[in-house]
């Protein structure tokens, strides 16, 4: 369970950091910068700012290397604007999320693409039991019951005439 005023921190944080990529901090290897989430431990001593990067892979490095310059300057900022006795440390880290959705998107769509495939070759489809799937007895072996009960009761007749 997260401390409320940690919680609290942290969404602080996430908006001073957000504010001032937008505003404060000019340097040319920032690219399109989103802050998806801030986690800060219990004392308050260290926060992990996870960010997102719109483009590819050398706008996500150039991000990092810029992001990794201004460190010090966003971290002095965030003491001033949150008032803590001792401001936490950042570290920031690329945030996963948007290639983990992409692959979850991936595999519904390949999902989808299969139960579709399996509705088309269902709708051609018969089935393949008998139309009654329960097992009725036959009418020969009724027949064949009948006569035996008939000769049991004959048998039956017979040993009782026989006793008296």
């Amino acid at each position: 369970m997260v401390n409320p005023r940690a919680a609290r921190v942290a969404e602080r944080i996430q908006q001073v950091v957000a504010s001032m990529l937008d505003k404060q901090i000019k340097d040319p290897r920032l690219g399109m910068v989103t802050i998806t989430d801030v986690r800060v431990t219990g004392d308050l001593q260290h926060a992990d700012v996870f960010y997102t990067v719109f483009g590819d892979e050398h706008d996500a490095k150039s991000t990092a290397a810029a992001l990794r310059s201004a460190t010090g300057v966003i971290r002095s900022n965030v003491g001033k604007q949150l008032g803590l006795r001792l401001t936490p440390s950042l570290a920031f880290h690329l945030d996963a999320l948007p290639e983990s959705a992409k692959s979850i998107e991936d595999l519904l769509i390949a999902a989808r693409y299969r139960d579709e495939q399996i509705r088309k070759m269902a709708q051609d489809a018969q089935y393949a039991g008998d139309p009654d799937p329960y097992r009725k007895p036959d009418e020969e072996s009724a027949e064949s019951v009948d006569l035996l009960d008939s000769v049991a009761d004959d048998e039956l007749t017979d040993s009782t005439e026989l006793a008296e």
